[in-house]
């Protein structure tokens, strides 16, 4: 850790080191870490270091591995290849040392996922077992990547294509009883305002005891933070006390736009004036007023989806580029340059809307014969071409009928 490159030899009598290079999440036995002694020798009890964590661990049983049979050792020498049982502190990658001389050896640089999909169990309740046998099984296989949309609430797996996730999911089944459905992720989409909107919102209502009356005129234009609120009330129309009301109430209606129910940014929100009951009055009913407003405010201020934007960079063989300018033009993707490789290839740098590029590893193996690789990072959000976002708000609203 501290930089320090440390010559090692493999041999007995250097201090022990020794790198992990796989794990296997056994049901039965549970965690099993395959290692290679660098150097010193692995005994039964050692008391080893992990410099990166900077934990320390007893370790177990020892024992090599001969096909499905475990042989017991009662040690392990440099340069020989073995296994411990529920090493908690150690994953892939990384390096067994002992705290009186820690090292860390180069771990594996593993490509990123460019394959991804959303899993969820068939069954209502599984999906806690999903995400439990998922995280056990990315011990075992450090190359997928596990993170939960919080916008579109899906659990989303990457990977280098579909086999690789066929194969989770049917690990999932057999060594953790949860059936799994793979589909295509929903896309984060976004909405925002282009225009202006001056608005009223007011919510009155009389039932026996107690009323609620609340009243808010608001001005919406677009800004370029997330969400911003200035109050412009002068003379007491609205109580300073029910002006927090006002902006929460609109900061909880962001979560969900009027075009197909997606998270709004970029919009100023200027309460300037409004009315209220001496007894009617509360909290309640502002932030009432306010979720008026919001929904009339954005509708009249020429409401548009946003949608989000990656940053490719594809490498390919010469005589493939026809075929991927083509297809990244069908994506509606926009090449933005190339740039000659050492090896002969050539790297097209390239930005196209995420939604048309889940399925891009396989069709780029395809297109290439499998000699054709990616890298792919969110970019931005940009407005979505008109006759897209029909299609997206269609969709919600067909989904909202049902």
């Amino acid at each position: 850790m501290d930089g320090k490159i440390t010559p090692r030899k493999v041999t007995s009598t250097q201090p022990l080191s020794a790198f992990v290079f796989k794990t296997i999440v056994d049901p039965f036995v549970g965690k099993i870490t395959l290692y290679k002694v660098m150097s010193g020798v692995m005994k039964k009890d050692t008391e080893v270091y992990n410099d990166v964590s900077r934990e320390t661990e007893r370790i177990g049983n020892i024992f090599l591995l001969r096909g499905k049979d475990q042989i017991e050792a009662s040690e392990i020498v440099a340069g020989d290849i073995g296994a411990t049982a529920k090493l908690i502190n150690f994953k892939t990658g990384d390096t067994i040392s002992v705290k009186s001389s820690p090292i860390i050896y180069k771990g594996i640089d593993f490509p990123k996922p460019s394959y991804f999909m959303a899993i969820s169990g068939k069954t209502k309740d599984s999906d806690e077992k999903v995400g439990v046998g998922l995280h056990k099984l990315n011990e075992e296989d450090p190359t997928f990547s596990i993170e939960r949309n919080v916008e579109t609430k899906e659990l989303v797996i990457g990977g280098y294509g579909n086999i690789q996730l066929a194969v989770l999911a049917n690990k999932l089944k057999n060594n953790f009883k949860v059936e799994v459905d793979l589909t295509n992720p929903k896309v984060a989409y976004r909405e925002t305002i282009r225009g202006k909107s001056d608005v009223q919102g007011k919510h009155k209502k009389q039932s026996g005891g107690a009323g609620q009356y609340g009243d808010v005129h608001i001005r919406f234009e677009p800004s370029d933070v997330d969400f911003e609120f200035v109050d412009e009330v002068v003379g007491g129309a609205v109580p300073r006390n029910f002006i927090p009301a006002v902006e929460k109430g609109l900061r909880e209606c962001l979560d969900k736009g009027v075009l197909a129910g997606c998270k709004v940014v970029n919009i100023k929100a200027t309460l300037y004036d409004g009315s209220y009951h001496d007894v009617d009055s509360n909290e309640t009913s502002f932030k009432m007023a306010a979720s008026i407003a919001f929904k009339k405010g954005l509708q009249e201020a020429k409401p548009v989806i946003l949608e989000p934007v990656a940053k490719v960079e594809i490498y390919v063989p010469d005589e493939y580029m026809g075929d991927i300018m083509g297809d990244m033009n069908k994506r509606r993707g926009k090449i933005l340059g190339m740039e000659q490789q050492e090896d002969g290839t050539q790297k097209v740098l390239a930005e196209a809307p995420q939604a048309e590029m889940y399925t891009y590893a396989i069709d780029l193996k395809s297109m290439t014969q499998a000699k054709g690789s990616f890298e792919m990072e969110f970019l931005r959000y940009d407005e979505m071409p008109f006759n897209m976002a029909e299609k997206v708000i269609a969709d919600y609203k067909a989904k909202s009928e049902n």
